[in-house]
């Protein structure tokens, strides 16, 4: 579903993704880790159309993203409908002054009907377990709260692939959990999920495949996802441990 092929990218001097080659096929669950500065977060922002390679192909589920393409207004709202991303600091994500019009954006967006609109926002509402959060300010909410809310207005527009960068990140053991439980059903649901993480405690059984960027910004290794963890020389030479 998800091919890039010799993609680079630069932000100025040196390359922050070198000459990156992976296929993820529709449904799987992938863990990509890697050293701090390795490039995951930009390998995410690249996958959700966010930057765009300097060089190399990126193809989503046969069609290539490109600027040309997403300058196509069909094409961009499609591709963004079908993938969506979980930023890693969620005040970068929430815009709107109540948790309802933050979790109903997307979907009016999308052109559905306001009782479509608030039909998806009450299935989010209830799946996250925030139905009372609906009239707050989500400035005024807890990191673990604003995490579910930026969570469920990704969730609104029913993507068939979910981006998660660092998740668990600033939250306490039982907001890992909870993260940890709705990652596996929306998998065991049938989308494709990508999620960067240093988070092994909290992610074990949820991942299948495992994709390391290495401090040289290119892909050090990817496989079986317990074969990679398990491998402690592996990881202590890419620093990660």
């Amino acid at each position: 579903m998800i091919q890039l092929s010799g993609v680079s990218y630069s932000y100025g001097e040196g390359d922050v993704l070198s000459q990156i080659d992976i296929a993820i096929p529709r449904g799987e669950a992938v863990a990509i880790i890697g050293p701090n500065g390795c490039g995951k977060s930009t390998l995410l922002k690249l996958l959700n159309g966010i930057v765009l390679p300097r060089e190399g192909r990126y193809v989503f589920d046969g069609e290539e993203v490109s600027a040309a393409r997403l300058n196509q207004p069909l094409f961009a709202k499609r591709f963004h409908q079908r993938i969506g991303f979980l930023f890693q600091n969620s005040d970068a994500q929430l815009f709107c002054p109540v948790v309802h019009d933050e979790i109903a954006f997307g979907p009016r967006q999308m052109g559905l009907s306001e009782e479509a609109v608030d039909r998806r926002v009450e299935d989010c509402l209830q799946l996250l377990g925030i139905g009372k959060l609906r009239s707050r300010v989500p400035y005024h909410l807890s990191e673990g709260e604003k995490r579910k809310v930026a969570l469920a207005s990704v969730l609104a527009l029913n993507p068939e692939v979910l981006v998660l960068d660092e998740p668990m990140n600033g939250l306490d053991p039982r907001m890992k959990h909870f993260l940890r439980e709705i990652i596996l059903s929306l998998n065991e649901s049938g989308k494709t999920i990508l999620c960067s993480t240093h988070d092994f405690k909290y992610i074990d059984g949820v991942f299948r495949t495992a994709l390391v960027l290495g401090e040289d910004h290119r892909v050090a290794r990817s496989g079986p996802y317990h074969e990679i963890i398990h491998d402690k020389t592996f990881l202590r030479a890419q620093n990660i441990l």
